[in-house]
């Protein structure tokens, strides 16, 4: 069966990972999903990840989870934006996530960003998920 929401899936992999204590979980890989980790790793939510290709010739993103004090170090990680419903921002509208504790994942014209870096370089976007 095909997977409609690719970017959902990864969100709920890591959800249920960190739900389970797990030091780290596989996901399939895209260039889409690397540049969402990679927002993720900058702002400090996920330790890292790296890709690596299976027996079966499939490219698997492995990503480490990050706990402080035994506690994960996402509270909630939440899609905004899905496949039947797209949500956009302006620069103005951006969301502030908890008062500013939290980030908002966006897709801009200059690539995947916070929405703190979207500020910074005054664009808006596709509202992808929300952490905390």
């Amino acid at each position: 069966m095909a997977m409609t929401d690719s970017i959902g899936d990864m969100l709920t992999r890591i959800r249920n990972g960190q739900m389970a204590k797990l030091a780290a979980v596989d996901s399939p890989s895209s260039l889409y999903r690397k540049h969402i980790l990679e927002v993720l790793q900058r702002e400090g939510y996920i330790r890292g990840f790296s890709e690596e290709t299976r027996d079966d010739g499939r490219a698997v993103l492995v990503i480490e989870l990050k706990y402080h004090e035994g506690e994960p170090a996402i509270r909630r990680i939440d899609r905004v934006s899905t496949p039947g419903r797209r949500v956009y921002a302006r620069l103005k509208d951006l969301p502030r996530v908890y008062n500013g504790l939290g980030i908002s994942i966006l897709s801009t014209p200059q690539g995947v960003m916070s929405d703190n870096e979207a500020r910074a370089a005054h664009v808006g976007g596709e509202v992808l998920c929300r952490v905390f």
